[in-house]
């Protein structure tokens, strides 16, 4: 397994390499002087010299790019032309709450969509499978951001004769006249760990309509995804014959149908993952949540040219981390793939 493990790493050194090159050309293939891109066209002429001999624009490019790359092995990102401050102070001030966020998101769609996928498949043709496939479509076809809305106007404003619903906070992560701890900034967890309740819930009602906002598409595809997995699986020869020895019902989904049919639906999860990092700069921005999102959203507004191919950069390895994970759980459940 480790032997796996290892393999799989060194297939992502290139794919790195790759993603270097290309932000690497993107930056200097930007219209005109790539300093006067970066700073704006408001620049003066001394920032746009201060800017290029900064980052070394006057020299070949070759040497440009070692060391673009040897700055990021040592951890500079660059800073925010607007700003100032470096990317990777950005990037951890707003990735525990895109994380937060994403993984509610993915938890709701994974928790709902693998059974309802599984339980869909197994009365197939019957009414629960025609309102599920039905259900999913619809999911899949809603923009996130009005649906965003739809959530916010519904149940945390409540309209009308839907009034009663408006029981959860329309914006921000926590309720700022809570006295909470912060450890990790992961408000959820922080009033887990430090056994403060009240914070912890009310971290927990401020992230219920953004989730469910964020992980309606990646719920309606996981449905589906599954749903015809297991409908596959389901008539495979093996199955038949252990429904012919007599085995248990229940053993022969747990151990036969399920853990075969979940190999692409472990690839479809994996996707949907890494999707849901864009997926939050619309939700982020409707629930006013301070994340990745947001700052993405000001440095595309702004044209902050550094913040974007830092936080490019990092998305992708984070990316490529999430496809190893799913390569790994590949290996766990079909022990045959760790050969490949």
């Amino acid at each position: 397994m480790l032997q796996f493990v290892l393999r799989r790493l060194a297939l992502m050194v290139p794919v790195l390499i790759g993603l270097s090159l290309l932000l690497f050309a993107w930056v200097r293939a930007l219209p005109g002087d790539p300093a006067r891109a970066l700073l704006g066209q408001r620049a003066t002429a001394r920032s746009v010299e201060n800017v290029t001999r900064l980052y070394g624009f006057d020299r070949p490019l070759h040497e440009q790019y070692f060391s673009y790359v040897g700055a990021l092995l040592r951890g500079d990102f660059g800073s925010s032309t607007q700003t100032g401050q470096p990317v990777v102070d950005l990037f951890q001030n707003g990735f525990p709450a895109t994380a937060e966020l994403a993984v509610c998101a993915l938890a709701f769609a994974v928790a709902l969509g693998i059974p309802l996928g599984y339980f869909a498949a197994r009365r197939h043709g019957t009414a629960l499978d025609n309102l599920t496939v039905g259900a999913s479509l619809l999911g899949v076809v809603v923009p996130v951001f009005f649906l965003a809305y739809l959530l916010k106007l519904v149940f945390a404003i409540g309209v009308g004769p839907l009034d009663f619903l408006g029981v959860f906070p329309t914006s921000g992560r926590q309720n700022p006249r809570i006295d909470a701890t912060h450890i990790t900034d992961f408000y959820l967890l922080d009033g887990i760990l430090t056994q403060e309740w009240d914070a912890a819930w009310d971290a927990l009602l401020h992230l219920v309509l953004p989730a469910v906002a964020l992980g309606t598409i990646p719920l309606a595809i996981i449905v589906r995804i599954t749903r015809a997995a297991v409908l596959d699986v389901t008539g495979e020869d093996y199955v038949r014959t252990a429904e012919a020895k007599g085995l248990l019902r229940s053993t022969i989904s747990r151990r036969h149908v399920l853990r075969n049919a979940l190999l692409p639906v472990v690839t479809t999860v994996g996707l949907q993952a890494g999707l849901l990092l864009s997926g939050a700069v619309l939700t982020e921005t409707v629930f006013a949540i301070n994340g990745l999102g947001a700052t993405l959203f000001d440095a595309i507004t702004l044209l902050d040219y550094p913040v974007l191919q830092g936080f490019i950069l990092a998305i992708a390895l984070m990316y490529a981390l999430i496809n190893l994970t799913v390569d790994v759980l590949y290996g766990v459940i079909d022990p045959r793939v760790r050969v490949s």
